[in-house]
């Protein structure tokens, strides 16, 4: 599907600036406590914007926006934009201000274990007052995004992640010279960074007609619609956002570092992610939405099954790299300046245990929108429950022989039982229909999976050895690994009789 490649290449582009971003911020700060204070007070924001912006409000609007583009006129569309955009402004400012007064409260919250060192919580508090904005601004992008996601420019949404990046590496180059505070630098970057993704939006919204007037009517029919799908879709697809952030609060109790070896590790987990799952989960929501307006069944049933194959296709190597080539991918991009080598041991050992979810994590991005899209929230919130519930008991029973890698292990175990859920009631509802060849499809993608992790395993150096080598020459390994890996496993499906044709989704 073109939109999907659109979106892909995009979203490579953000992640790749935001792996570079990561590196410098691993070079100035390392895993130190200016470090977990910055992730902690930007994950707050960035989780909040996950749960409502990119999560329930996306998933709420969206089904409602196209059915207003399939069955109204412009003039209804208009008024659903501007009152969505003003009830949105209202709530978030009102939250934004609120949080802001509050950041003290919020940071033991969130991060308990803060609370053993005044001056960690203190410095953690001052970054959540610059950072919190960015939860109305960057919601306000997703709504824009989302609109034009709904009239299929996904180019401009997916580019605009790229502006956070630019910010954070700004920030880092020449800002925190000028601080006496260097992480305090980087809480400027993300405030500077919601502008700017804001900002870029606009004129697009604006040669399209649908620019709003923002206007808060908590009364008008949409929005009430909106509100009521949103309450139990903060449940739904964020449920792996909820348990990241339960990690991030029992980490905060452990050792110091803890912090940062999960976030390290999960940023590697969130390219494949990003690149893959977050891709075409954004491609098929709208698509999915269309087709259950047009009562279009069969057609609904057919996308569904081309998201899971596309999911597995890639989700299954990139999750086999990771658990094979931990300790060399983040020495290759984080292993420099105040990073050390047991930052770098810590930090895999949590790298492999997420990456065990990772297929997880992707296959939530494609099934959640066969809820969504029929504009039913209720089931995946009940999932979303069970799923954390199983988390937070996997938590307790694994933190303690695993430490921070247990809290990894245990937000992967609890996504395959979320997804494995929502499959398993869509497959019972009759909407998820699997197409004929899946019995040669799982041999073709486990053997490829496999002969590609034999190679791997087989050609990269030992860990230890990428530690004494130059940036130049971990690179060229790191890039060698990933064309030998591609080069086998595509080499294998070819040899089966898999190709591009089998993936193009039939309108």
């Amino acid at each position: 599907m073109h939109s999907g490649l659109v979106v892909s290449s995009m979203t490579m582009l953000s992640r790749v600036m935001g792996l570079v971003r990561d590196v410098v911020v691993a070079m100035f700060l390392g895993a130190g406590n200016g470090a977990d204070a910055f992730f902690v007070a930007f994950k707050i924001p960035n989780f909040l914007r996950r749960l409502f912006a990119e999560g329930a409000f996306n998933q709420a609007f969206v089904p409602v926006l196209s059915e207003y583009s399939t069955r109204r006129d412009k003039q209804e569309i208009r008024e659903l934009l501007d009152a969505v955009a003003g009830s949105l402004t209202a709530l978030l400012a009102l939250i934004t201000a609120l949080a802001m007064l509050a950041a003290p409260w919020l940071i033991w919250l969130f991060a308990p274990g803060f609370g053993r060192d005044p001056e960690k919580l203190a410095l953690t508090a001052d970054m959540l007052r610059l950072t919190f904005p960015y939860l109305l601004l960057i919601s306000l992008t997703a709504f824009s995004g989302a609109v034009l996601n709904t009239w299929n420019r996904f180019a401009v949404p997916a580019f605009t992640p790229v502006f956070l990046n630019l910010s954070l590496i700004g920030a880092a180059l020449f800002l925190m010279p000028l601080m006496e505070e260097p992480a305090m630098a980087l809480a400027w970057g993300v405030l500077i960074a919601g502008v700017a993704q804001l900002a870029f939006q606009v004129p697009f919204l604006y040669r399209l007609g649908l620019l709003p007037t923002p206007w808060p009517n908590f009364a008008h029919d949409g929005v009430k619609r909106i509100l009521k799908l949103m309450a139990p879709a903060l449940f739904g697809v964020s449920v792996s956002q909820i348990n990241l952030l339960l990690d991030t609060i029992l980490a905060s109790l452990l050792a110091a570092g803890s912090v940062s070896w999960l976030y390290y590790s999960d940023r590697l987990v969130e390219l494949p992610l990003g690149v893959f799952g977050v891709a075409i989960g954004t491609v098929i929501l709208p698509a999915l939405s269309k087709r259950h307006a047009e009562r279009s069944g069969e057609h609904f049933a057919r996308m569904l099954d081309w998201g899971i194959r596309m999911v597995l296709l890639l989700g299954v190597p990139a999750a086999l790299a990771l658990v094979v080539l931990a300790e060399p991918l983040l020495i290759t991009l984080f292993h420099y300046g105040a990073m050390t080598d047991s930052d770098i041991q810590m930090s895999a050992m949590s790298l492999r245990a997420y990456a065990v979810g990772l297929v997880a994590f992707m296959l939530i991005k494609v099934l959640a929108p066969g809820f969504f899209a029929r504009q039913d929230t209720r089931t995946p919130v009940k999932v979303g429950i069970i799923a954390m519930v199983a988390n937070m008991v996997l938590n307790l029973i694994l933190i303690w022989p695993l430490a921070h890698a247990g809290l990894a292990l245990a937000t992967a175990l609890s996504a395959f039982l979320n997804a494995g859920l929502l499959g398993y009631l869509l497959h019972r509802e009759r909407v998820l229909v699997f197409q004929p060849g899946w019995g040669r499809y799982a041999v073709q993608l486990l053997g490829g999976s496999a002969l590609m992790g034999a190679a791997l395993h087989a050609a990269a150096p030992p860990w230890q050895a990428w530690l004494d080598v130059g940036l130049s020459l971990r690179v060229s390994w790191a890039l060698g690994l990933v064309v030998l890996g591609g080069g086998v496993y595509f080499a294998w499906l070819g040899a089966l009789g898999l190709r591009p044709r089998h993936f193009r989704i039939q309108s």
